[in-house]
């Protein structure tokens, strides 16, 4: 039995689906073109991932079962690189021949990214709970296998991250201070009784 959706959600769980549709075809596309080894087992990897979470999100909405949101794992020890070092220009290839592991962890990058929208702006119209925190998981999904992309193209030298001067970033950083709570607002803090 399916769940019961407004028209609202029927159209974004819509748009979801067919967004995890085409970033797992996307990625299939992509494999053949990839020669890194650890760009090929993270690319394999999160194929498998993203087909799992499909066909989990299938069943929840087509049965209105308590699907389970399983998270992606974490990128751990991760040390970013920051600083510009001689990046190479980029320009769009003339055939697919070309397409090399830059491309392919960028264009997985960007598809994570968008994907990432797309479930995040979906939850926020969902009422019933069960899809909306499905949802919310999935976004936290694709920002976890994004990162994990832009951790293997940072290491890799191929996507770095431009820096400002010390004293500019401590200038914008310092410009924000701590707000004062109007004592009317501020949140009851219950102390639980021991007994």
């Amino acid at each position: 039995m399916a769940a019961e959706l407004g028209a609202h959600e029927v159209m974004e769980l819509h748009e979801v689906l067919t967004d995890t549709i085409d970033g797992i075809n996307q990625f299939q596309l992509y494999r053949p073109h990839v020669k890194d080894p650890q760009l090929r087992n993270i690319v394999d990897n999160q194929i498998g991932f993203m087909t799992q979470e499909y066909n989990n999100m299938v069943q929840t909405v087509s049965q209105h079962t308590q699907g389970e949101s399983i998270p992606y794992r974490r990128v751990k020890n991760v040390s970013p690189s920051y600083g510009l070092n001689n990046p190479s220009p980029n320009a769009p290839n003339m055939s697919a021949d070309e397409m090399d592991d830059r491309d392919v962890a960028s264009g997985a990058l960007g598809c994570h990214k968008s994907s990432a929208s797309i479930r995040m702006k979906a939850s926020l119209e969902f009422a019933d709970p069960t899809i909306r925190r499905m949802l919310q998981q999935g976004a936290i999904n694709c920002s976890e296998q994004a990162f994990e992309v832009w951790n293997f193209m940072n290491q890799k030298g191929l996507y770095q991250v431009p820096t400002m001067k010390p004293m500019t970033t401590s200038t914008m950083i310092n410009t924000f201070n701590t707000a004062q709570m109007p004592q009317a607002h501020m949140p009851q803090m219950h102390t639980p009784h021991l007994t």
